[in-house]
């Protein structure tokens, strides 16, 4: 797993994580575990929105690094997770109109550093990730984001599409990535947008797609068909940058 620092094993010890406050991103429960101690978890887990995964006690034993996980082992976040208005905020506070990535099941977690990094230097007001499917602020991402996180906020919601529908209300509109497209050169990105960037392997996922109001795609000359995903987030963060200054 590469976090065993932020690893949290067995019941109590769980438990105690949830009541003190500690942002919980994933809990790994025994399949079938239905006691008292693992419903009172589940409780917690609900109230704070914590993503869980049932899972077979071989997979705990390989998680565990202690061995006494006792059917729980709760994932923390290295970082606190901002909510969507401090992104708002922070273009507020910056006289500038919002620019805001959002990432749809982003599973690497050396990408999503480089990605939290590179919406930091292109001046990007924050990060929405989906709860689901995707990693989230580990110890990996903290480390690759290379200080990154201590100034860009992260956002963590339930439906990307839905949470997108909202940020249209609030004037914002969204482009993502996309081969067939029209190329990134003849979109206007200019105004308060949010740039959409796909899983590694199977890009933005249809709903999502089908909530963006445009596309762009990246010109290629090479040989192979597709950019890494955290490239590929650099390039249009550095087009929209482009765009807004002018040049």
């Amino acid at each position: 797993m590469g976090d065993t620092e932020l690893m949290i094993e067995g019941r109590n010890a769980v438990i105690e994580a949830f009541r003190s406050g500690k942002t919980i991103d994933k809990l790994y429960i025994l399949d079938g575990c239905q006691d008292g101690p693992v419903m009172t978890i589940k409780r917690e887990a609900r109230k704070q929105d914590a993503f869980i995964k049932y899972v077979a006690k071989e997979r705990l034993d390989q998680l565990s690094a202690t061995g006494k996980h006792q059917g729980v082992i709760a994932v923390t976040a290295a970082y606190e997770y901002a909510q969507v208005d401090d992104l708002f905020k922070n273009a507020e506070e910056k006289g500038e109109v919002p620019f805001f990535f959002l990432l749809d099941n982003i599973e690497d977690p050396h990408n999503l550093g480089a990605i939290i990094r590179t919406a930091n230097l292109a001046g990007a007001h924050g990060v929405i990730i989906p709860k689901n499917r995707a990693v989230g602020l580990t110890a990996t991402v903290a480390r690759t984001s290379a200080g990154a996180l201590n100034y860009t906020p992260v956002a963590k919601v339930t439906n990307l599409a839905k949470t997108m529908e909202q940020l249209k209300k609030k004037g914002l509109w969204f482009v993502c990535a996309d081969m067939n497209a029209e190329t990134m050169y003849n979109v206007n990105l200019t105004g308060p947008i949010g740039l959409v960037i796909g899983n590694e392997g199977n890009g933005v996922s249809r709903l999502v797609r089908e909530t963006c109001d445009f596309s762009a795609s990246i010109p290629m000359k090479g040989d192979i068909d597709s950019l890494n995903a955290s490239v590929a987030a650099g390039v249009l963060a550095y087009e929209i940058v482009r765009q807004r200054m002018g040049v």
